[in-house]
């Protein structure tokens, strides 16, 4: 029990550092001190940083991926797509992170942000690798549902819509009270994301002459 006890701290406390400070901010001594325990017991759980962060991320993917891989190939069954369609596929699996924390979806969509903008490589690798499946799926369902993009466009704008969709949910919270005292507009979460989607599917159909 009590080793279980000492990774889940762990795994806690770097949740946290990680999605406040950024992966590259982050040292190990840092979540050992918040976690209350000693160098050693990182290595001996985790073997290495990268091997941690990697088991931050899983806490998310290993939830989130299966339902988003479930409903892309329910819409793939379809024969027409459209790219909102395809974006709506990742909110019920989004909102069900709020499982394992109140913040779920906030902090997973931090976590990953921070992987891009840390430049840890090495998380594109684990998610191909060990997701590659719903990635492709996901590849499968924009291409059918805006066939005009080249492979180079639709990377530029899917990267363009993580970059948003990161932003929108780290300032959720201020958003969410500009709305509430500027507009009179009481919005939850799941509302934010869903208040998003248009917004993203518009930029990914734009033309591009």
């Amino acid at each position: 029990m009590a080793r279980k006890d000492t990774k889940q701290r762990i795994l806690d406390a770097a949740e946290v550092l990680f999605a406040e400070q950024g992966f590259g901010d982050t040292s190990l001594r840092r979540i050992t001190r918040a976690a209350n325990v000693n160098l050693a017991s990182v290595n001996y759980h985790f073997g290495s940083r990268k091997d941690l962060i990697k088991a931050v991320m899983d806490r998310y993917f290993g939830l989130f991926m299966p339902a988003v891989n479930e409903a892309l190939v329910r819409l793939l069954e379809q024969p027409r797509l459209t790219v909102e369609q395809v974006f709506e596929c990742f909110v019920a699996p989004l909102m069900g992170l709020s499982r394992l924390r109140a913040r779920g979806p906030e902090i997973f969509l931090q976590l990953l942000g921070g992987g891009y903008m840390d430049n840890q490589g090495f998380l594109r690798w684990f998610i191909i690798n060990h997701y590659g499946e719903v990635v492709e799926h996901f590849i499968q369902c924009m291409r059918r549902a805006a066939p005009a993009l080249s492979s180079a466009e639709l990377f530029w704008r899917l990267h363009f819509t993580l970059g948003t969709v990161v932003f929108t949910m780290a300032s959720s919270e201020a958003l969410r009270d500009i709305a509430r005292n500027d507009f009179n507009e009481h919005i939850d979460v799941e509302g934010l994301v869903r208040k998003v989607i248009p917004y993203l599917a518009s930029g990914m159909e734009a033309r591009t002459d």
